[in-house]
């Protein structure tokens, strides 16, 4: 499949259209130098949108595209502190050799440990994800931190792109975002406020996480540059993890912890991970773990 044809825009185009009739999405406003960038060899566009709901903290979209060897889609939507739904998540990398996907309803609550989260929210849409499971089968090894954010529903893949592959994954894009906006449709504000408390340190859990160990920001440098690639991690893609929480990243994964106090900058420190899905078809978790 030629690369230069490729874009994951029609995506975003697909995820503004099936929303907006369904809530009213106002633009938020961010710092005027994280909008549309140009990559600093000048071979890639980084474009950005950022919205909020009623029942929607954050939805954003980063895109980057026009480089002759790579199109990258980092979509998500943060929904408000009284509802705890759970988080959707797109993270798509493409080259020319290699699609990496990511495509989950990040759960607020780690699914392995609390049985009623995972019952509330997921054993309903195991269907959605045995649609996917054999076009978009597991993509190897995926670590023991990294699991705890993530579904009994997510798909985790590498592949080859092709057209027809192509044509998979924006059907299952569609899918999970149509699921997603069920949920948010249906979600009841928390009615005690000490959920919403823990709702808030949840999300803010992630977003610690996310801008301390997200794969994405070694791209992102080299794009943009050291400065402007952590302000787009902390201010857009991970906005919130400076307003939502006050804990640190070693308040809450304090192996992560150095002798000289810094973060240790290794991305599994439990050391195991998971070579092939580590939930069975019913969404029951089997561990299943390799070194």
């Amino acid at each position: 499949m030629d690369l230069a044809a490729f874009s994951y825009q029609k995506f975003v185009q697909f995820a503004l259209e099936e929303i907006q009739p369904r809530t009213t999405l106002s633009p938020r406003p961010f710092q005027e130098n994280l909008k549309d960038l140009r990559a600093k060899d000048g071979n890639a566009t980084l474009h950005t949108l950022s919205f909020k709901a009623p029942k929607i903290r954050h939805l954003r979209s980063l895109s980057i595209e026009g480089s002759p060897a790579m199109q990258v889609l980092d979509f998500a939507a943060f929904p408000e502190p009284k509802f705890d739904i759970p988080i959707f998540c797109a993270n798509f990398f493409t080259t020319s050799a290699l699609s990496i996907i990511v495509l989950d309803l990040n759960p607020l609550y780690d699914v392995t440990l609390q049985s009623d989260y995972k019952e509330k929210f997921y054993r309903g849409l195991m269907p959605l994800y045995q649609k996917y499971a054999e076009l978009l089968p597991w993509g190897d090894k995926i670590t023991s931190e990294s699991l705890r954010f993530f579904s009994p529903i997510v798909i985790w893949s590498k592949f080859s792109l092709s057209p027809e592959k192509h044509d998979v994954l924006y059907a299952a894009f569609k899918d999970y975002f149509k699921a997603w906006l069920v949920l948010m449709e249906l979600a009841v504000e928390a009615v005690d406020e000490l959920q919403t408390v823990c709702n808030c340190e949840a999300q803010h859990k992630y977003l610690t996480w996310r801008a301390g160990k997200d794969p994405g920001h070694l791209l992102l440098k080299r794009l943009i540059g050291e400065n402007l690639a952590r302000e787009m991690i902390r201010h857009f893609l991970f906005e919130g993890v400076d307003s939502l929480g006050t804990k640190s990243f070693l308040d809450y994964f304090p192996e992560y912890h150095c002798e000289d106090g810094s973060i240790n900058q290794k991305r599994s420190i439990i050391g195991k991970a998971y070579k092939t899905r580590p939930w069975d078809a019913g969404g029951e978790f089997i561990g299943s773990k390799s070194t």
